[in-house]
């Protein structure tokens, strides 16, 4: 059988150790999927495929053993689930468009977690229709808050949900609830004086612990959004890593403008020799180093005035 691997990647498909066999993998932006769509997966995997899904670590799914002759049909199949999804594609009933940016990920957010400072789901979704398709090998997560269940620091891009704590002293019955949780579960931002609270800006992380704990609501989370943006961690062959802190206090808008101005720089610098023609955007950036990067993504960019910039990074 003659198979365009490339143009099979590029529609979502796995080359897999089994001759005339595919995957297809079906990427779930935000992790949140209606119940409803997994009856039409199932019907692919017992239709065409062995009758078993994959459980990918980006929350999304693979069905193995679909014969290569067998992808116009199942492409129609799942076209339901690609439109329930809001996926974007490039045509209709033509599958999923694109596989090297990876599922945009989230842990389960405000929906559900008292933790979490915002909708990661809604965020995620977002971000997803901003850059796909695209074959550049980036991925992105978001996490409610500095727990980060999602392993947000194991991205390209992780998305760390943060909130400035708001605080009316006359609710406040001084019971050192907040200051005594800031001290054993985060950094010891708070401390009494005077019988009131005083938070110190520099420590404080935004983790928004302090509204969870007071009794009488003397804490509360900020109306406006803000993040913490993570960068370049990585698992793989060579060198893996931690992502570091690249931007803190910055808002949902720039983080979009600086993903999607980070095509342009993988557009830009990527090696076209690599090989099959991939090169990870944390080797990128190893390469051009981390000044040219910042200047790139930036470009553009209206940083709100709370938000912070680190002037260098040492991964």
């Amino acid at each position: 059988m003659d198979i365009n691997t490339k143009l099979l990647k590029k529609n979502a498909y796995r080359i897999t150790k089994k001759r005339g066999k595919t995957a297809i993998r079906i990427r779930v932006p935000g992790g949140h999927i209606e119940a409803k769509h997994l009856e039409v997966l199932q019907r692919v995997a017992e239709t065409y495929g062995d009758g078993n899904i994959h459980i990918t670590i980006r929350q999304g799914f693979e069905i193995p053993n679909i014969d290569i002759d067998k992808i116009p049909e199942v492409n129609e199949m799942i076209q339901s689930v690609i439109e329930g999804l809001e996926i974007n594609q490039i045509s209709p009933n033509t599958g999923y468009s694109a596989a090297g940016t990876r599922n945009v990920s989230a842990c389960i957010g405000a929906n559900v977690c008292p933790f979490a400072n915002y909708n990661t789901t809604e965020f995620a979704k977002r971000i997803e229709k901003e850059i796909f398709p695209n074959d550049y090998h980036v991925k992105v997560a978001l996490t409610g808050c500095p727990n980060d269940c999602i392993k947000a620091r194991m991205q390209d891009f992780g998305i760390i949900g943060m909130t400035e704590p708001q605080y009316e002293y006359y609710r406040c019955i001084s019971c050192k609830a907040c200051v005594t949780n800031c001290t054993k579960r985060a950094t010891g931002a708070l401390k009494m004086e005077n019988f009131k609270i005083v938070r110190d800006h520099d420590k404080c992380i935004g983790c928004g612990e302090c509204v969870g704990k007071c009794p009488t609501g003397a804490w509360s989370r900020s109306k406006e959004k803000y993040y913490k943006l993570v960068i370049m961690g990585r698992t793989g062959k060579k060198n893996p890593r931690l992502a570091q802190d690249f931007i803190i206090w910055v808002d949902e808008e720039s983080i979009i403008k600086i993903i999607k101005n980070t095509y342009s720089y993988i557009d830009k610098n990527i090696d076209k020799d690599a090989p099959g023609g991939k090169e990870h955007i944390g080797y990128i950036v190893d390469r051009t180093g981390y000044p040219a990067f910042r200047e790139w993504v930036l470009k553009d960019v209206k940083l709100g005035d709370k938000a912070k910039v680190k002037e260098y990074i040492n991964w």
